[in-house]
C-alpha cells in the first residue's frame, strides 16, 4: 500500500507575510489607540472638575459654611452617614486623587482662599469662600493639558502643560470653548 499524501500546510514564507502585515498593522495602530485614550483621560479631567464644582456648590448650600476645606471632605467613605467632613458627595476615587493617586492619569489639588469666619456648627470644619482646582497629567503619556477650575465654575485650560502654578482665576488662562 503506498501512501502519496501531501501534507497541508503554511509555508514559512507564508507564515513570515502574515506576521508582516499584522506588524504593519499594530504600527498604524497602537499610536492611533494611545491617542485615544489620552483624549479620554483628558475628558475624564475636565468631568471630575465639573463634578467637583457641583458638589462644592452642594456643599455650601447644605452645611452653610462656605465651600469644602479639602477634596477629602467632599468625598469620604460609602455606607456611613454623610457628614459635613464627609459628605459624600463625590466618589472616593475622585475625593483621593491627589499626588501620587491618580484618576484616569490626573491628580487634583484643592486650594481654598479666604477663610470663612461665620458660625460653624459642632464637629464641622470651617471652609472657604473661594476655592480653586487644579487637574495635573501625571506625565505626557496620559494627558497633555492642565485644567482647572474655580468657584467661577468655568474651567480653563493650559494647552502648553507649563502651569505656574498660580490660582486658577488669576492665571490668564482661556475658558474651554
Amino acid at each position: 500500500m503506498k501512501i502519496n499524501q501531501r501534507q497541508k500546510g503554511f509555508t514559512l514564507i507564508e507564515l513570515l507575510i502574515v506576521v508582516a502585515i499584522i506588524l504593519i498593522i499594530a504600527a498604524i495602530a497602537i499610536p492611533n489607540l494611545l491617542q485615544s485614550k489620552m483624549a479620554a483621560n483628558q475628558a475624564s479631567a475636565v468631568g471630575s472638575l465639573r463634578t467637583i464644582n457641583t458638589a462644592d456648590v452642594t456643599y455650601s448650600s447644605s452645611y452653610n459654611i462656605a465651600y469644602a476645606n479639602t477634596l477629602a471632605m467632599l468625598g469620604g467613605p460609602t455606607g456611613v452617614a454623610a457628614t459635613c467632613n464627609l459628605s459624600e458627595l463625590i466618589d472616593p476615587v475622585l475625593s483621593t486623587a491627589t499626588a501620587g493617586v491618580p484618576k484616569s492619569g490626573y491628580t487634583f489639588t484643592y486650594t481654598g482662599a479666604t477663610a470663612f469666619t461665620g458660625v460653624t456648627p459642632a464637629g464641622c470644619t470651617a471652609g472657604w469662600l473661594n476655592f480653586s482646582v487644579n487637574a495635573t497629567p501625571l506625565n505626557n503619556s496620559t494627558g497633555h493639558n492642565v485644567y482647572c477650575i474655580d468657584d467661577s465654575g468655568v474651567i480653563r485650560v493650559d494647552i502648553t502643560a507649563a502651569y505656574n502654578g498660580n490660582a486658577c482665576g488669576t492665571s490668564g488662562l482661556p475658558a474651554m470653548q
